[in-house]
């Protein structure tokens, strides 16, 4: 799996006109799944999302579960693009989306699990996604 995720100010995401997702101070992660990704992973990727100390303090930078923020899940194929040939990605290492769906879910799960408080897009909707990062500090989590 991979996230690219950013410590934002605020995030949001809005499906045909309505915001469905929306945090201040925290995470924006945005979340593929490969066609190899299974449960394990999806969990081992929650719990770096979790962990990952990447929010400066007085001693020293702590992680969003640390400091009780909040994280966007938004799921995104497109981080499994192949752009080495032509003009045209290909997706072929993405996952279908019936089998990404419940890894994205997983994730959102582990995170709960772990007490995050979790705000989500719409999976496989045309989401816009807003945010304000901060930092800046956007990092690629592959697991």
């Amino acid at each position: 799996m991979r996230a690219v995720f950013s410590r934002v100010g605020t995030a949001a995401v809005t499906v045909d006109g309505a915001v469905v997702g929306e945090i201040g101070r925290g995470l924006l992660a945005l979340v593929g799944v490969g066609r190899e990704d299974d449960a394990e992973r999806a969990r081992t990727l929650a719990r770096k999302v979790h962990e990952l100390r990447v929010f400066p303090t007085e001693d020293g930078a702590r992680s969003v579960g640390d400091l009780g923020l909040p994280v966007l899940v938004v799921s995104q194929f497109t981080l499994y693009a192949d752009t080495r040939r032509g003009r045209r990605p290909s997706w072929a290492d993405a996952a279908p989306g019936e089998a990404a769906e419940p890894l994205v879910e997983e994730v959102v799960a582990e995170l709960r699990r772990r007490g995050s408080e979790v705000a989500t897009g719409v999976f496989g909707a045309r989401m816009l996604v807003s945010s304000v990062n901060e930092g800046p500090m956007t990092l690629l989590l592959e697991v």
